[in-house]
């Protein structure tokens, strides 16, 4: 059986210095690289663990790796370095656009335990809702002005957008390259009219941030029956929010990886770590 491979010698060029190293004492690590070509290509194909081609080593291998690195945060640790390597050559568009997408959930996504979780950082409710369409989780993102995520975020599928508009934003610590504080501000912040609120926007302009955020119809109506006591509109560039289509771009770029688009992690923390393994491999071919 043939395998395509996605890790290209340069890509892995970048990605190589940042793994972590051979423990001290016990077993060395199987080959990183061949690893991660392993969850790449599960999470590519939608593919069941077990299914994982003999060139690609041990599926449970694989699969420890993923979430060993899920909870020690190296999946973070990676995509941050290479977010600073990206900010050193000013090649970050610091004009972000946040945005949320709904991922159906296989039925072998529930089931985990709900106490036990490996991490605090694992929500009780494993980011797993349930509707009339059935299991689904939302993944919360910011992304960069050229369609590359910045920032993640995971829910259950019916959580809301604005609620999570924070959490999301707080994602976003890039490191400057030296010494001093990671760059935590964009310059604009473009979102759809779900974040028009008081609270967001008291929340960027206390950041210094210019938010280019559409007004929905009801509380253009509701601020127009008030006459003077319902203030002036809201500053909104028209021009602007044209861009705000990057944060598209990015979701699609991440859901053509079709356990993305599909979820069948049972835990929160493994689901997310494909997101960021996959982000990884977009700011490693920048």
């Amino acid at each position: 059986m043939s395998v395509r491979l996605v890790i290209t010698d340069a890509i892995w060029g970048r990605i190589e210095p940042l793994m972590p190293a051979d423990p001290v004492r016990g077993r060395r690590w199987a080959n990183h690289r061949r690893t991660l070509e392993a969850i790449a290509w599960k999470y590519r194909t939608g593919s069941p663990w077990r299914d994982l081609p003999d060139e690609l080593g041990s599926f449970q291998t694989a699969h420890k790796r993923l979430l060993r690195w899920a909870v020690d945060g190296t999946w973070a640790r990676v995509l941050a370095a290479l977010l600073a390597a990206a900010a050193g050559a000013d090649d970050i568009g610091w004009t972000v656009s946040v945005d949320s997408t709904v991922c159906r959930a296989h039925q072998h996504a529930a089931g985990a335990r709900k106490k036990g979780a490996p991490d605090r950082a694992e929500p009780e409710d494993h980011a797993l809702g349930r509707s009339r369409g059935g299991l689904s989780t939302k993944v919360h993102l910011v992304s960069d002005s050229y369609a590359r995520p910045l920032a993640l975020h995971v829910t259950a599928g019916q959580a809301g957008d604005a609620p999570a508009f924070e959490a999301v934003m707080a994602g976003i610590r890039i490191s400057r390259g030296g010494p001093g504080r990671p760059r935590t501000r964009p310059d604009t912040v473009l979102a759809d009219r779900a974040y028009s609120s008081r609270a967001i926007r008291w929340h960027l302009r206390r950041r210094g941030i210019r938010a280019v955020i559409p007004q929905p119809s009801d509380q253009v109506r509701h601020r127009l029956r008030r006459g003077r006591a319902g203030g002036r509109p809201p500053a909104f560039d028209a021009e602007a929010y044209k861009q705000r289509n990057t944060v598209e771009r990015c979701i699609n770029r991440l859901k053509q990886w079709r356990g993305l688009a599909m979820r069948t992690d049972k835990l929160a923390i493994a689901y997310q770590a494909a997101l960021h393994l996959a982000s990884i491999l977009i700011w490693a071919r920048r």
